[in-house]
């Protein structure tokens, strides 16, 4: 019996070797195949010039209309700013239970803020938020262990602070 497989569909992030250590992650984590695609559309129309961003909540909805359907879960991973109509900004969010979930890696790279560039760092946040979100999918609601990767996380220290893998407690809860 083959596993479930989960799909990362990439829009506009052509590296695709950082996309392939991504998948590696979410299978050593998850247990689940992982399969890389690309996905292509217009983002303008998901722009809000008003925030200079991008609407997450359209966006999400956007990734749910093209689940690929032989998958298990699809996440959409983009590198542009998110924002959803309450918060200032969002690294990803997903459907609870769901079939998908989004993840933009646009607001985890030092440069944003003004730090020296730093790829192995990036890696590490771009894990972590791809697994958290795929948590919610399978889920899994924010954690208050601190080093859990479904910990919310709000700012750039709260991604750096948890570690990638699932807390037992959050592990238990996908066995159940």
């Amino acid at each position: 019996m083959s596993l479930p497989t989960i799909t990362l569909l990439s829009f506009g992030f052509p590296q695709q070797d950082f996309l392939e250590e991504i998948a590696k992650a979410v299978q050593s984590e998850l247990g689940f195949s992982v399969n890389l695609r690309e996905g292509r559309i217009d983002l303008g129309e998901y722009y809000d010039p008003s925030r200079n961003q991008y609407n997450g909540n359209t966006l999400l909805k956007l990734v749910d209309s093209l689940h690929v359907t032989e998958s298990f879960k699809t996440l959409g991973i983009f590198n542009v700013d998110l924002f959803i109509p309450i918060l200032t900004f969002i690294f990803g969010q997903a459907f609870l239970n769901g079939n998908c979930g989004i993840a933009s890696f646009y607001r985890l790279n030092n440069e944003r803020y003004g730090m020296p560039r730093n790829d192995l760092l990036l890696m590490e946040r771009a894990k972590k938020e791809v697994i958290h979100e795929l948590g919610h999918t399978l889920g899994l609601l924010h954690c208050s262990n601190p080093i859990c990767v479904m910990r919310s996380s709000t700012y750039l220290e709260d991604v750096d602070q948890k570690k990638i893998h699932l807390c037992h407690n959050c592990r238990g809860k996908l066995v159940e």
